[in-house]
């Protein structure tokens, strides 16, 4: 629903208290006065403009979280979860509105329905529940979106740049053919040994260092412990989809991995987009989010410093991980393995990146949204 009919079915009493959080001019006795007011209010060209320019940033990741969340309807439980995920400090950023105090969950959302960003259900069985305005959130999301592209760099095109557009299918496809052809030996922690690894690596058309013992990595995979980022990706995704198997001491394949290493068929690369994001989300809640914007701002060559710039604030690090190494290990990294980015070097910007034509069809609304939201791309596949 949009704005006004969500109006419609409002009471009074939120009518009257959104009226008097804008300062609106109108009866407050009379319901029509009061949504009129209201409407001519908050679809002001300049409405949303100001409202980005002067809110928090926790309201700011507040609101980033809502727009990228397939779901229409939230619960308290749901809402509360998305406010203290969202509400984190970080001391490199420095806050627009300082509160004299610190506002608890159930405070903001009152707040948020004070600024009609927030209403209940129409029905008796969505009474409890929470929704934003459909409108509001296209609107939000076009200036969010301009707000993020007013800050980024643009450069020319680099001398040198790298691009691995499906690299990842092909490397995937050597890699099921490897333990077809090759007996594999796991030690007791279903880990191949670091010899096997480094033959791997060596015959992959990407190559990664393989991990040094001692450091501390979860959070990205069932294998991220193990093995380097893109080699923890192929792995997982081959045991996901059943083309691998741990039997006992041993990697093998299974009679649908054989299939694939003997008919060679490569995997499409947007299952692997969908799998990566299910993946990193558990560290990365808002990496949908953070794919978006870097498609949005990237059409272009443009420096990696000034999106990072414009996007840290809705990174939240993740225990040994920054919010710079995030974006630039975890999303940006990923991203160029899995072909929807080009990463270069310019002499006089640093490192520069631009989206590759796969990756702005992939992010692009017809596909990537969904009436202005994500589409549920995520969840299928």
């Amino acid at each position: 629903m949009n704005l006004a009919d969500m109006l419609t079915y409002a009471d009074i009493g939120q009518l009257t208290t959104i009226a008097s959080h804008y300062a609106c001019q109108c009866k407050r006795n009379s319901k029509h006065d009061l949504i009129q007011s209201i409407l001519v209010t908050l679809n002001r060209r300049e409405f949303i403009e100001q409202q980005v320019n002067s809110i928090s940033v926790a309201d700011l990741r507040f609101l980033n979280a809502i727009l990228f969340d397939k779901r229409g309807l939230f619960s308290l439980e749901d809402i509360i979860a998305v406010v203290k995920q969202t509400s984190f400090d970080d001391d490199n950023i420095e806050l627009r509105i300082e509160s004299k105090s610190k506002e608890t969950p159930r405070e903001a959302i009152a707040r948020y329905k004070r600024s009609g960003w927030l209403f209940n259900g129409m029905t008796s069985s969505t009474k409890y529940l929470f929704q934003m305005p459909n409108d509001l959130k296209e609107r939000f999301r076009i200036e969010l979106g301009a707000a993020l592209s007013r800050q980024i760099c643009r450069t020319g095109e680099p001398p040198v740049y790298r691009e691995e557009q499906g690299l990842c299918a092909e490397d995937l496809l050597l890699f099921l053919r490897y333990i077809k052809q090759q007996s594999i030996e796991l030690n007791q922690e279903f880990i191949m040994y670091r010899r096997t690894q480094q033959q791997i690596m060596d015959m992959f058309h990407v190559q990664e260092s393989l991990v040094v013992k001692g450091g501390f990595r979860f959070g990205y995979g069932r294998m991220y412990s193990a093995y380097p980022d893109r080699l923890a990706l192929l792995y997982d995704y081959a045991y996901q989809q059943g083309y691998i198997d741990e039997n006992g001491n041993m990697l093998t394949l299974t009679a649908l991995g054989l299939e694939v290493a003997e008919t060679g068929k490569k995997e499409n690369m947007l299952h692997m987009f969908r799998f990566w994001l299910k993946l990193y989300k558990g560290a990365i809640p808002n990496l949908s989010s953070l794919v978006y914007w870097t498609s949005e701002c990237c059409r272009d060559w443009v420096t990696v410093s000034s999106l990072h710039d414009s996007l840290r604030y809705l990174i939240k690090p993740y225990y040994y991980d920054t919010a710079e190494s995030i974006l630039n290990q975890r999303v940006l990294g990923m991203m160029m393995h899995l072909g929807l980015i080009r990463i270069g070097e310019s002499p006089l910007h640093g490192k520069v990146i631009r989206m590759t034509t796969w990756g702005m069809k992939l992010a692009d609304k017809s596909s990537y949204l969904e009436n202005g939201l994500l589409a549920p791309l995520i969840d299928k596949g």
